[in-house]
């Protein structure tokens, strides 16, 4: 594992925290989501946009703003707070409102558990304003036209993918009428999915099968294809997972598995299916800044639960874990991302990849009874990783492989233990041992208090 030494002076780490992105005409104050006063700007659900430049402002507003804070949902707290949650991340931070989540103490006050919830609205807030607003749109080019509402619908079924894992049944939002928002009721999981899946199915078609940005910045048709075959699943779909991961493993001219581990979450990454380009001045990716160590842990570090996770000679271990001893005390910490604090752009901030979609394809094989294909697959990753081929042939001891192996490939990104643990029913065995009062009601976040009371059609989820 690779060691630093030397002991950073905390103070250069502050850098430059704010860059603000301006979003053309959309963007509202909307911080309240199920609140949701009169819209402030009130050209919401009726602005017209006048060109092509327009309209892209708009979208990349919203992807900007994905990158531009340390506390939103889509940079760095997914992964911290869930890591935290499940058994990958140990808390330094002597925050409440983050210990409560490592030491299974949530209550609906908590501050982080509201921007979890709050900021994916904003989001899909201002993708249904791109929706109708191209909508009531002529003149723009029609391939162009269709690309933007296919990105809005992404956009939009992405956040609804975290919102339900997070919290269950939610509402499900697609209009900006913040009247109709302001009283919407919680909709049954089955029912979002079904939106998820259908939002992902219409956009598939209307993106394009090229990327339009510098980098992977904005999503394509294989990554609305790869977020759909993770739906799939997670909804035990397994010949439409199979399928459209076999599209996008496929599609060899775009992807192919880095042989070399420290390329993977690069910005020219070749794995990359759907990354967000980083907009804060000074640095790269806020996971970078936020997990490298330079002495005794600012808020986190890796829990003994994902070392011991690695066999002997895990290329990963070795390049995606990092080490240091602080005052006779060691301490590991995720190291995918590798630039702590640097203006040199080398680095953006991986949402979407390769790897994910050969251990859904096994995943999916394995449950359909085919075994030796779900064995090739699983074994891809394996051996990109320095380890042998998996030789077992039994079912079951197939997918105990392929989720330990998904422990190992996805730790510290984006929720996948945690999310990985409640789906396939092992969240009670696994963390009624490590957090104290551990109850099945628990694999579920409070709805934030605030929400309760801004919106009185909404009830609690059980046990808070």
């Amino acid at each position: 594992m690779k060691t630093i030494d030397k002991i950073y002076d905390n103070a250069l780490c502050m850098g430059t925290y704010c860059c603000s992105i301006l979003m053309l005409l959309i963007l509202v104050s909307c911080e309240d989501f199920i609140e949701v006063e009169a819209p402030k700007n009130e050209l919401v659900g009726t602005v017209v946009f006048t060109d092509t430049k327009t309209a892209e402002a708009a979208l990349s507003g919203i992807y900007s703003q994905m990158t531009e804070g340390f506390d939103g949902f889509a940079n760095y707290r997914t992964t911290l707070l869930a890591g935290l949650y499940s058994d990958e991340l140990d808390d330094y931070s002597g925050n409440t409102d983050i210990v409560s989540f490592h030491e299974n103490s949530l209550n609906p006050n908590n501050s982080n558990l509201l921007n979890l919830w709050q900021e994916p609205y904003k989001y899909i807030y201002q993708a249904n304003s791109v929706i109708e607003g191209l909508e009531n749109t002529r003149g723009l080019d029609a391939d162009i036209k269709q690309q933007f509402i296919g990105e809005a619908l992404f956009i939009r079924a992405f956040c609804h993918f975290y919102l339900v894992n997070f919290f269950g049944d939610i509402p499900y939002i697609v209009t900006t009428d913040y009247i109709k928002n302001s009283s919407a009721v919680r909709q049954p999981n089955d029912e979002i999915y079904s939106k998820i899946v259908a939002d992902l199915k219409e956009a598939i078609p209307l993106l394009p099968d090229f990327y339009v940005s510098d980098g992977r910045a904005r999503p394509n048709t294989y990554a609305a294809q790869a977020l759909l075959a993770r739906v799939y699943l997670y909804l035990e779909d397994w010949e439409n997972a199979h399928l459209l991961t076999t599209s996008v493993i496929g599609t060899t001219e775009h992807f192919e598995l880095e042989t070399n581990l420290d390329q993977v979450f690069l910005k020219d990454s070749r794995e990359a299916i759907w990354q967000l380009q980083p907009v804060i001045d000074g640095l790269n990716t806020v996971e970078g800044f936020a997990f490298i160590l330079y002495g005794v842990p600012r808020n986190s570090a890796l829990s003994s639960n994902v070392l011991d996770a690695f066999d002997d000679g895990d290329l990963r271990k070795e390049s995606w874990i990092g080490t240091i001893t602080s005052d006779s005390d060691t301490y590991f910490y995720p190291y995918k991302y590798q630039v702590f604090f640097g203006s040199d752009l080398t680095e953006y901030y991986m949402v979407l990849r390769l790897a994910e979609q050969y251990l859904i394809r096994a995943e999916a094989s394995a449950q359909l009874n085919n075994i030796e294909a779900a064995k090739a697959d699983l074994n891809v990753i394996r051996n990109r990783a320095g380890l042998g081929d998996f030789l077992g042939n039994s079912k079951a001891e197939l997918l105990e492989a392929i989720y330990k192996e998904r422990q190992r490939e996805l730790f510290a990104e984006w929720g996948h233990r945690w999310f990985d643990l409640k789906r396939t029913g092992k969240a009670d065995a696994v963390l009624s041992v490590l957090k104290p009062g551990w109850q099945s009601t628990d694999t579920l976040f409070p709805i934030p208090q605030s929400e309760l009371q801004n919106n009185p059609k909404i009830s609690q989820n059980p046990g808070y």
